[in-house]
C-alpha cells in the first residue's frame, strides 16, 4: 500500500491569506496528503507567508528559516505574498529553503510539493489564470469554529501611495457572483454561522466587469433562507456607496459593522496618500451610518508617521479620534515599501516620533472603546461561541460587534454545557476593558 505524503501549513497574514491557507490544504488533501497539526511529524513544512509590510515580511523570512534550522531532515518551501514579491531575491538570498511558490494559481500546489519532496529546488510563479477557478469548496478552515472567510475579488485598483497590495496580487480582479454563492451555500451547508465578506475593498466589487455589484451579491445572500451572520470587511471610504444601507437594515442578518480605513484626516497627508477624503468627509459618513443604522459599529485604521506628517496633521488626526467615536481602531506605524509612490517621498519621520505618536492614539482609543462599550450593558445579543475556558464554567464567544481576532471578546458565565461553534443569546452584564461580560 502506497504511503500517504504528509505535510504541515503555517498561515501568517492577513484572513485574505488565511483563506488561500486553506485553499492549499484542500488542494493537497484531495491529491492524498494528510495534514498534520505538529511540524515534526511532517515530510514537508509550507510556510504561507505576507510580504505587506516589513515587520511581516521579516516575520515571514524567520519562521520558514526557523523550521529549517529545527527541522533540517524535512523539506521547507514558501508561499505566498512574500514569495511572489520577492521571487528572484528569496531563491537566491534563502538558499537553504527547499522550494518558492506564488499567491497564483493555488490548485498547482500539488505537483509543486510532489517535486519539492523529491529533492528537486522548485520556483514557481505562474500569472494569473483567465479562468475563475472552482477550489473554493475547503473542508479545513482555520477559523475558529463557526466562523470563515469569503474572499469575494483580488487585487486593488485605488492607488494608494503606502500600499504595495497592487504590486503583490495585482489590480482589481473581482470573483462572479454565481462562484460566491456556490461557496457560501457550501459553508452553511457544513456548519458556518458567520460568513465574512472579505476584499481589499469591498465597495469595488465588480468594477472590473463594468459595474458595481456589492448590492447584488448582498440581495442574493439574503434569499437564501437560513440563519446566518454576513459582515462586511473592509471598505475604502472615499467612495463608499451608502445604496447598501437599506439593504443592511431590511436584513437582520447583515451585520451592522463597518470596516473603514480611514488612515488619517489631515487633508494634507491624506493627499499625499492618494486619497480623496478629509476629517468633514468622514465625520459625515459616521455620521450618516449611525443615523441610518443606530446599532452601527465602526472600524478603523490609522497610518501614523507617514512622509510629511508634521506636529500640526498630528493635531488633526487627534481632534479626528476624539470627534469620531470609533468603536474599534488599530494604529500602525508607515513602512516604508519597495516599488510604491510614497516611498520615493520626502520629509522621512523619526521611527521614535512615529512610535510616541501610535502610543499616544491607542491610549486614547482604549478609553474610547470602553466608553462605547457601555451602550451594550443590559442588552440581548447573539452570540457565536468560539471556546471554553478549562475546568471553569466560562466561554469565550463573539458578539455582532466584534470581527474575528482583531476586536475584544464576550466572556460567558454559564452552567449549561456550551460546544465551540453554538449560536446563543446572552444578556451583557457590563465589560472588562475593551471585553464584555455576559450571563446566559
Amino acid at each position: 500500500m502506497k504511503k500517504s505524503k504528509t505535510f504541515y501549513i503555517e498561515s501568517l497574514g492577513c484572513a485574505k491569506n488565511q483563506v488561500d491557507s486553506e485553499i492549499l490544504i484542500e488542494n493537497l488533501s484531495k491529491a492524498g496528503w494528510i495534514r498534520k497539526d505538529k511540524p515534526e511529524n511532517a515530510e514537508l513544512i509550507l510556510v504561507n507567508t505576507c510580504g505587506f509590510i516589513e515587520e511581516a515580511k521579516q516575520e515571514s523570512i524567520e519562521t520558514a528559516l526557523g523550521f529549517k534550522t529545527e527541522y533540517s531532515g524535512k523539506k521547507v518551501m514558501v508561499s505566498g505574498c512574500l514569495s511572489q514579491r520577492y521571487k528572484d531575491e528569496l531563491k537566491e538570498g534563502l538558499k537553504e529553503l527547499d522550494g518558492f511558490f506564488g499567491n497564483k494559481a493555488l490548485e498547482e500546489i500539488t505537483d509543486i510539493s510532489e517535486r519539492v519532496l523529491n529533492g528537486e529546488r522548485v520556483s514557481y510563479f505562474p500569472e494569473d489564470h483567465e479562468h475563475e477557478p472552482d477550489y473554493y469548496k475547503r473542508n479545513y478552515l482555520l477559523s475558529l469554529p463557526g466562523s470563515a472567510y469569503v474572499k469575494i475579488s483580488e487585487g486593488c485598483d485605488n492607488g494608494c501611495t503606502f500600499c504595495a497590495i497592487p504590486i503583490i496580487r495585482g489590480r482589481l480582479k473581482s470573483r462572479t457572483i454565481e462562484s460566491l454563492m456556490e461557496e457560501i451555500k457550501y459553508l452553511l451547508d457544513n456548519g458556518v454561522f458567520e460568513i465574512n465578506l472579505i476584499a481589499q475593498d469591498l465597495g469595488s466589487f465588480g468594477k472590473d466587469r463594468g459595474c458595481l455589484m456589492l448590492k447584488e451579491l448582498l440581495k442574493e445572500i439574503t434569499s437564501l433562507r437560513k440563519d446566518f451572520w454576513l459582515r462586511l470587511l473592509y471598505f475604502y471610504p472615499d467612495r463608499f456607496n451608502r445604496e447598501i444601507f437599506s439593504t443592511i437594515k431590511s436584513d437582520k442578518r447583515i451585520l451592522p459593522y463597518f470596516d473603514l480605513p480611514f488612515q488619517h484626516a489631515s487633508k494634507n497627508v491624506l493627499a499625499r496618500m492618494g486619497r480623496l477624503g478629509n476629517k468633514d468627509k468622514y465625520l459625515n459618513l459616521m455620521e450618516s451610518i449611525r443615523n441610518y443604522l443606530p446599532d452601527a459599529v465602526i472600524r478603523s485604521t490609522f497610518l501614523v508617521g507617514f512622509p510629511g506628517e508634521t506636529d500640526e496633521d498630528f493635531e488633526i488626526l487627534k481632534s479626528f479620534q476624539k470627534k469620531a467615536q470609533i468603536d474599534w481602531l488599530g494604529v500602525f506605524v508607515y513602512s516604508k515599501e519597495e516599488g510604491t509612490a510614497a516611498s520615493r517621498y520626502k520629509g522621512t519621520v523619526p521611527k521614535k516620533l512615529a512610535l510616541e505618536r501610535k502610543r499616544i492614539i491607542e491610549v486614547i482609543q482604549e478609553n474610547i472603546t470602553v466608553n462605547r462599550l457601555r451602550r451594550f450593558s443590559g442588552k440581548r445579543l447573539k452570540l457565536l461561541i468560539e471556546e471554553k475556558i478549562k475546568n471553569e464554567n466560562i466561554y469565550i464567544g463573539r458578539a455582532y460587534l466584534q470581527a474575528p481576532e482583531v476586536d475584544g471578546a464576550v466572556v460567558v458565565k454559564t452552567g449549561a454545557a456550551l460546544n465551540p461553534g453554538d449560536v446563543i443569546t446572552a444578556v451583557i452584564t457590563g465589560n472588562a476593558g475593551v471585553d464584555l461580560e455576559a450571563v446566559f
